[in-house]
Formats: structure tokens, sequence, C-alpha cells
């Protein structure tokens, strides 16, 4: 079986190809990065999006036997935005229709909503109705917030209790958070390659947190003594954004918070993944947090391997 997976050198990506190649598959990866090493040697052979060339995306997949999409954005900059992410997706959608690929599993997001004005959910949402209406056999996964050892939010909320005296929660803090481990998630996408129902998972976690109780997990945790503040959404937002500058990264979006403080981060739903968060953050409390991870710096540097947290 020949799998493609989009970015198979980034995060989720590359725990769904390393999944692929132990189950025997035979895998090729969709990228941006062509020139960031390929941590699979020779075993994963690596081809550009071609979005502006749809023809030649559609020639890279043909003979594929199923595409595990992970490509998106996580908000809006100068640089990519997720009025393109939508575009580009949709173009890879029916070049792989166009190429006789039979199955499609796409990642997407939980509760996404068509009539949002938040664009991460809104182009969610627009990007299941396309792939339903494709006429190609799907899965959809709907993951709230991804924990690993390259991940972005639960390290930086580390790195921040490590180097600040107050960590602030934007208003009460009860907003609701089912994080998955990204390995569940890439065991749940590779399985869902085989058969051809049409469905729609949520892929969440077996925990479930406020915010505030995932702060002050993360801070239990690591040993540390903060004061978990709560602040005003936008007075957080201005402190972010302040902060952000000397770390010369987007830490979060006003649409961001919005959606953290609407419950767009937590379904009604048994958990697909069995890894507690809890019990992860004890095994990798030594390193977690060491170091800031820069989602920016990930999006524009095209060569450096994805640190390990």
């Amino acid at each position: 079986m020949r799998v493609a997976v989009t970015g198979a050198f980034g995060y989720s990506g590359r725990y769904i190809a390393r999944r692929l190649l132990d189950a025997g598959r035979t895998v090729v990866t969709l990228t941006n990065s062509l020139k960031r090493d390929n941590l699979f040697g020779g075993k994963v052979q690596a081809f550009p999006f071609n979005f502006d060339q749809p023809e030649r995306l559609a020639e890279s997949l043909r003979g594929i036997d199923a595409v595990i999409n992970t490509y998106w954005v996580r908000f809006d900059h100068r640089l990519f935005t997720h009025y393109q992410a939508v575009a580009n997706t949709k173009i890879l959608f029916k070049a792989a229709k166009d190429a006789g690929v039979p199955r499609i599993v796409h990642v997407s997001i939980t509760n996404p909503d068509i009539h949002s004005d938040l664009p991460y959910f809104r182009g969610k949402a627009e990007l299941e109705s396309a792939l339903a209406s494709l006429g190609v056999s799907y899965c959809i996964l709907r993951p709230t917030v991804l924990f690993g050892k390259e991940d972005v939010l639960i390290n930086n909320i580390a790195w921040s209790l490590r180097h600040l005296p107050v960590f602030g929660v934007f208003g009460k803090g009860e907003y609701k958070l089912q994080p998955i481990y990204v390995d569940d998630l890439a065991a749940a996408a590779v399985e869902k390659i085989s058969g051809d129902r049409n469905e729609v998972v949520n892929a969440i976690g077996p925990e479930t947190f406020t915010y505030r109780e995932l702060v002050e997990t993360v801070q239990r945790s690591l040993g540390l003594k903060r004061h978990v503040v709560s602040v005003p959404p936008e007075l957080g937002y201005w402190a972010c954004r302040v902060l952000g500058l000397l770390v010369r990264d987007v830490i979060i979006t006003r649409q961001e918070i919005r959606g953290l403080m609407e419950g767009r981060l937590c379904v009604d739903a048994p958990p697909l993944g069995l890894t507690k968060l809890t019990e992860w953050i004890d095994r990798h409390k030594d390193t977690l947090g060491r170091h800031y991870t820069s989602e920016m710096a990930r999006r524009v540097d095209r060569f450096s391997e994805y640190r390990s947290n």
C-alpha cells in the first residue's frame, strides 16, 4: 500500500509517516520543506506541493492508495493565510481525485463552523464540506490540542511558568480542552486509511481540563510555585504581543483566544487517544519548557529539523 502524507518532516506528519513505515507501507510526502533534513533517509520520497501546478501535484499522487492530510496554518500572516490554506487544500483534494486516489484521511478540528467569523474554524468547516462532496472515500479526524515532544502549546506554557513570576489566563480560565497525544492521532490516521466508509471522528484525549487546570497541572508537575491569575482577554492578548516581540513569535491571536473561550476545543464524545497528558508531562518534566518553541520560526525556517522539547 502506497500512502502520501503531507508534512512528514513537520510535527504530526512525522509521527504518521513513522507509523506507516513500521506497518510496512510505502510512504511519500508532499512538503514545502524539501531542503529540511529527511528524518527517514531514503524511506520517504519527498515532492513539492505544487499548488500552482495542479497537474504536477496530481502526477505525484498517481499510484497512491491513500492521502493523509495534515496541511494547515495556525493563524493569518503576511506570508500565509487561512484563505490561502483553504484554497490550497481544495487543490490538493481535487488533485488526489484526478490522480485516482481512492481514500483521503483529513485532519480537521473540533467544532468546525461554517457560520463562524473565526477563520480557523470556518475554514476547517469549508474543507470538510469540500471533502464530503468530492466523491472520494474519506475519514475526517477532529483533534483539539496536540501534545508531544515537538509540541508548541504545552511546551510554551511550561516555558512561561519557568521564566515568569505570574501566569495569566484569559478571563476565569474555565473553558475546556481535551488534549490528544500526537502519536495517538497518528495511530488513528493510519488505521483509517483502510476501508471505504465515510466518517467523522472526534479525536480527543482521555482527560479534560479547564485552561486554568491545564496550567496548574503543568505547574505542579514541574514543581514550580507561580501565581496563576485571571486577566481580561484584551489585556492578556497585549501582554502576549509584548512577550511575542521578545521571542519573535506570534504567541496567540485574538481569534485563538475567542476560540478557546467559546469552548471550541471540547466536545461530548468518547476519547480516541489513550495517552494521558498528566502522565506524559510527568515523564518529560525535566526537559519540558526548557526552550521556547517558535511557531513562526518553524514556518519561516524550511531547513532546520523540528526540535524536541
